[in-house]
């Protein structure tokens, strides 16, 4: 039997929660003629804000207030808004966090909107249909991962953009991907990580950068080699009853990986800050010459002052693909929205081929219609940069396997018993068989 308060708490307790202040900050407007909107990209902003205009002209006497957050402050006040209830009509929802807002029952279904899947790149309509057969997000953007990496590094260090494109590894020796990433390694003797005398414990340059232990996804972290080893998340594609951190194949992974911050090719825990040295970061400042990151960080990477950044696909593994998560935002309305009418119109409007043309000719994401992200792409284009390594993984399906957050429901308990466990064993050299005992206290509490 689920107790609903009790995940309401846990969820709360996740995200560092204050329930009592600030809830009222961004709250709905009670007027029956604006819709309230929430996201949480400053750089998204003014095409949504495009978007809202051509929306109010079409619907005369409808106004949409945006409100921009923080990552952080964003889940925080709108967690808190749930419970105060100040919730906004319509905010931008993470495929992370939905498991977590269908079970405690906070989205309006979206049954009525007729959003049809085939109007968007493939699985990202499926992943918001709840386990009661409603829906509950309107597809609106996508992202994927790829290696960003500094173009002066790999040329001074002999490695070209067809071989960087061309890596491969497996979790014994690493591959041609380990063997590039030692390559880009430098100590502060100027020896590589492929040299004789190379200095683990004294390195100026590390090939890779570091965005943490990865909790319980590994999004830019691990997710990509354990996908391409040919493990899942759950033992379903969606809606999983049982996850397989217990996995002698995900352990593996996970142990070669963390393994690269021992060799010295990668930046050492100790040196990763989520707020502040996150794998941007690193590589921004000279301390790493390669990160795996997220489609999102694009015009991030492409600003750095004084440095040339390149993309290339992600390695190919065992399995002989390459492998990136697909992450899709949607938007959602909240039940108890002050204007459900009015918030309806606004999310079909967010979901249509003409508001996702208009964002993506910002250049900013990739919108989930074709259309759209044609657009996009286009947009970056124009700014110089080839965003081919983001694309090529949704377009070949020969050479290329996509893969979704874990939807489940507790996601949120998930979270709670993933990220110390990751880091304790990134961190604490923790062995990789203490995921055996997280993995059944995972599935025990699945299993209420």
């Amino acid at each position: 039997m689920r107790i609903r308060m009790r995940t309401v708490t846990a969820l709360a307790g996740v995200l560092g929660l204050s329930l009592v202040s600030g809830c009222a900050q961004g709250g709905a407007d009670s007027s029956a003629h604006t819709v309230t909107y929430w996201l949480w990209d400053a750089n998204q902003q003014p095409a949504y804000e495009a978007c809202a205009k051509d929306f109010e002209e079409q619907n005369p006497g409808l106004r949409v207030k945006i409100t921009q957050l923080g990552w952080d402050d964003y889940w925080t006040k709108l967690t808190a808004s749930f419970i105060a209830g100040t919730e906004p009509d319509v905010f931008t929802d993470h495929i992370q966090k939905f498991g977590q807002f269908a079970d405690l029952k906070v989205l309006e279904p979206l049954d009525d909107l007729g959003v049809d899947d085939a109007a968007y790149q493939p699985g990202l309509g499926a992943n918001w249909m709840g386990q009661d057969g409603h829906r509950y997000g309107a597809p609106k953007d996508w992202d994927t991962v790829a290696l960003f990496y500094n173009r002066k590094m790999a040329k001074d260090a002999g490695l070209t953009p067809e071989q960087l494109n061309g890596l491969s590894w497996n979790p014994k020796d690493g591959g041609t991907f380990e063997k590039a990433i030692a390559r880009l390694t430098v100590d502060s003797k100027g020896r590589r990580g492929d040299e004789p005398g190379f200095d683990k414990n004294h390195v100026k340059v590390h090939g890779i950068a570091t965005n943490g232990g990865g909790d319980g996804d590994g999004q830019t972290q691990w997710s990509t080699f354990a996908a391409s080893a040919g493990w899942t998340y759950t033992d379903q594609k969606r809606w999983g009853t049982k996850y397989q951190y217990d996995s002698g194949t995900f352990q593996s992974v996970v142990k070669w990986y963390f393994g690269l911050a021992k060799k010295g090719y990668m930046v050492p825990f100790t040196d990763y800050n989520s707020q502040s040295n996150q794998a941007n970061t690193q590589v921004a400042a000279g301390k790493a010459a390669a990160s795996f990151d997220g489609a999102w960080m694009i015009s991030s990477y492409d600003g750095f002052k004084g440095m040339d950044i390149d993309t290339a696909v992600t390695p190919a593994g065992p399995t002989g693909e390459r492998a990136t998560m697909m992450n899709g935002l949607a938007d959602s309305v909240t039940k108890n929205a002050s204007n459900k009418a009015g918030a309806k119109k606004w999310v079909a409007y967010l979901a249509s081929n003409e508001c996702q043309k208009t964002v993506g000719g910002y250049g900013i994401v990739f919108p989930a219609t074709p259309d759209g992200t044609k657009a996009a792409v286009a947009a970056y284009r124009k700014k110089g940069i080839d965003v081919s390594a983001f694309t090529r993984p949704v377009a070949d399906k020969k050479n290329f396997a996509t893969f979704s957050y874990p939807i489940t429901n507790y996601a949120a308990d998930v979270y709670a018993l993933m990220h110390p466990a990751m880091q304790d064993i990134f961190g604490n050299g923790k062995p990789v068989s203490s995921l055996d005992r997280t993995n059944s206290q995972i599935n025990l509490i699945l299993d209420q």
